[in-house]
């Protein structure tokens, strides 16, 4: 089984009080005073062992939390079966894990873990390395010498509302900052042609660096550029900016409810559009035609889309798109890899059948940005 060396991760989130490692055949925990952290450790080793086996029993029989477990054996099934499909095979997991928040009492202790997952997939003779984050609360209770793990509740960052406003509303936003204010403002972190009349009537055609946006999609995937708020459901802020740094215009309008464009926080107020960090507003805005600016073509199929597309999920079948991807990879059979920031993703099999938000009603579009703005 693959084994590979961790590394750090530099958060502003609460500072973990210990680490925790399943990397077969050894597993080490830092810091081991507390009895209960015996079984912690033991359910990430078993978890890091269903991830790669694809097979959750070894789990399920650890725990007694029935739900959890057909929650966990539906997930693995999905993954087994699309695998197959698509002819690739496990090489090898590692899951590494960190107590983020502990409570404790005499008999019963919750925590809440967060999940460093990284899994090599052989497919066709070739290799690649995917990697995400997941988080999880476990409540334990002693028994005798021993805890038993009672319940597992994952968190679903993917399917929490949409930041700011509701989907269905985004767009009647007007509040914007007076025409004043809007000059006197400078455009951190970057330089935004549409705030100077000068530069008002640039040159047409810009070419989209897909290498650019792929490129910072891969720098930023697991951390946030602390050029720009970071936000709690953070997956449509970061796609956005990795097609900006692939050189794709703003739309800068100084309303909320149109354009795309982003200027940070000015007295407390947030100067970005919805479309810039809403999922479902991010949909809206690429699928209304347009001659000049970030634009893109809907397409029929995930193996149309090109570095730095886009895709953009919409869960419940419902209409309304809560996440959002950006194509930075391929697999063997040219079928999209993508990275996310809210549940941090990288090279992820881009159908995320292997995520807890998926369901049988989940619909996609895919975004191809042309070559040429």
């Amino acid at each position: 089984m693959e084994q590979s060396a961790g590394h750090d991760i530099h958060e502003t989130r609460p500072k973990p009080t210990t680490l925790i490692q399943a990397s077969p055949p050894r597993v080490h925990i830092a810091g081991d005073r507390e009895e209960w952290k015996s079984s912690i450790h033991r359910y990430v080793s078993l978890y890091n062992q269903a991830e790669t086996e694809q097979h959750s029993r070894v789990l399920t029989d650890y725990m007694t939390d029935l739900v959890h477990g057909h929650r966990l054996t539906s997930r693995l099934e999905r993954m087994r079966e699309r695998d197959l499909l698509r002819g690739a095979l496990s090489a090898g997991s590692e899951t590494k894990a960190e107590l983020v928040r502990v409570n404790e009492s005499a008999n019963e202790v919750s925590v809440l873990l967060k999940l460093h997952v990284k899994r090599r997939v052989e497919q066709g003779g070739s290799y690649y390395m995917e990697e995400r984050y997941e988080y999880e609360r476990l409540w334990l209770s002693a028994s005798g010498r021993h805890w038993d793990v009672l319940q597992v509740e994952p968190i679903i960052a993917e399917r929490r509302p949409r930041f700011g406003v509701s989907t269905l509303d985004w767009h009647s936003e007007s509040d914007s900052p007076s025409h004043d204010e809007v000059y006197l403002m400078p455009s951190l972190p970057y330089l935004n042609y549409d705030l100077m009349p000068p530069f008002k009537n640039r040159i047409t055609g810009i070419r989209y660096r897909r290498d650019l946006a792929a490129a910072y999609a891969d720098r930023w995937w697991n951390d946030g550029n602390p050029s720009y708020e970071l936000f709690d459901v953070n997956c449509t802020n970061y796609v956005s900016q990795c097609i900006f740094a692939g050189n794709a215009p703003m739309n800068y309008t100084g309303k909320r409810g149109s354009g795309w464009w982003y200027k940070g926080r000015s007295k407390g107020e947030e100067w970005w559009s919805y479309s810039w960090a809403v999922s479902n507003a991010l949909t809206q805005y690429l699928s209304t035609a347009r001659k000049s600016g970030l634009r893109a073509e809907q397409v029929q199929s995930a193996d149309q889309l090109q570095l730095g597309d886009v895709i953009t999920y919409d869960w419940a079948g419902d209409g309304r798109y809560q996440h959002s991807t950006i194509v930075t990879a391929f697999d063997a059979t040219g079928q999209p890899l993508v990275n996310a920031n809210t549940v941090a993703s990288r090279h992820r099999y881009w159908d995320y059948r292997d995520s807890y938000a998926w369901t049988q009603r989940t619909r996609y579009r895919y975004f191809h940005i042309p070559d040429l703005l």
